[in-house]
C-alpha cells in the first residue's frame, strides 16, 4: 500500500468514532483530509445527523465549508454550555494527525502549523484520537521531525536563541517564496531539532514556562487513541488504557 491509502484506512477507521449529535473537533493535514471526507460522505448518506465541527485552521474550516460539514466555533460552543468543567467537555472528541509518535502516545504535531488551535482543540475534548501511520512511530520524540514553535514577531529573534541555548537546531519557517510562514494567529513557527528527545514532559515544561512562546508542538498526556495503519494494511490501536 502507498502512503495516501495507508492515511485513508487510518482516517476511514477514526470516522467509525462519530455518532449523530457529536460535536467534533477537526484537526489538519493530508491524512485528516481523508476523515473529512469520509464524516461528508456519512452526513450525504445520512449515517450521521446533527453533527458540527470546529477546523482548527483556516484550510481545514474552507475543506469542511467545500464538503458541507456543519461548522460552529469554540467560543460559541461554551457560550451556549453553561456547566462545562474539565470532566464535562464540550468537544465529544478531535481526529487529527500527527508527524510523529512514540508508545507513551506523546506526539510532535505541528508540521501543518495549526498547533496551537490544535492543542487548544484537543484540551477541549472529551477524547484526542489521532490518525497516522507506522512510519510517524519512534521510540524517542525528535528523531524523525524537530518540534515546531510558535512565536510572537515581537520576540522572533530572542526565542530562536533561547532554543539554540536548550541545544536545539533552530530554523525559521518559511513559505515557498522565502517568505516567513505565518500562522492563522498571526505569529512565526520555529522548528527546533532537539535530536532526540528523552523527557518530552521535562521540555515540554521548560517551553511552556517561556512567555514568548505562543505554543509548542509537543502533545504530552493528550492523546487517547492511535489509530496507526501499517504497511501490510492492518490497523494497530494504541490507547491511553494500555499504558
Amino acid at each position: 500500500m502507498d502512503i495516501n491509502q495507508l492515511k485513508k484506512l487510518a482516517a476511514e477507521k477514526a470516522v467509525e468514532e462519530i455518532s449523530s449529535g457529536m460535536v467534533v473537533g477537526l484537526g489538519t493535514g493530508s491524512t485528516v483530509q481523508f476523515a473529512l471526507e469520509k464524516i461528508s460522505e456519512r452526513i450525504k448518506n445520512g449515517e450521521l445527523k446533527n453533527i458540527v465541527g470546529i477546523p482548527s485552521s483556516s484550510k481545514t474550516e474552507k475543506e469542511a465549508i467545500r464538503l458541507r460539514i456543519p461548522l460552529t466555533t469554540l467560543n460559541d460552543i461554551y457560550s451556549q454550555h453553561s456547566m462545562i468543567t474539565n470532566t464535562s467537555l464540550p468537544i465529544d472528541l478531535i481526529i487529527d494527525g500527527a508527524d510523529e509518535f512514540d508508545e507513551h502516545l506523546s506526539l510532535i504535531k505541528g508540521g501543518g502549523g495549526a498547533l496551537l488551535r490544535e492543542k487548544i482543540l484537543a484540551q477541549a475534548s472529551k477524547r484526542l484520537i489521532i490518525i497516522t501511520d507506522e512510519s510517524k512511530r519512534s521510540e524517542f520524540l525528535g528523531t524523525k521531525w524537530p518540534v515546531p514553535i510558535e512565536v510572537f514577531k515581537f520576540c522572533f529573534e530572542t526565542e530562536k536563541k533561547f532554543l539554540k541555548f536548550l541545544n536545539a537546531k533552530v530554523e525559521p519557517r518559511k513559505n515557498f517564496d522565502g517568505s516567513n510562514y505565518i500562522t492563522d494567529e498571526n505569529n512565526f513557527i520555529l522548528d527546533a531539532n532537539f535530536g532526540e528527545i528523552k523527557n518530552v514532559k521535562d521540555l515540554s515544561d521548560i517551553l511552556n514556562d517561556r512567555a514568548g512562546i505562543v505554543g509548542h508542538g509537543l502533545f504530552v498526556g493528550l492523546a487517547d487513541k492511535i489509530i496507526c495503519a501499517t504497511d501490510t494494511g492492518e490497523i494497530k490501536i494504541f490507547q491511553k488504557t494500555d499504558l
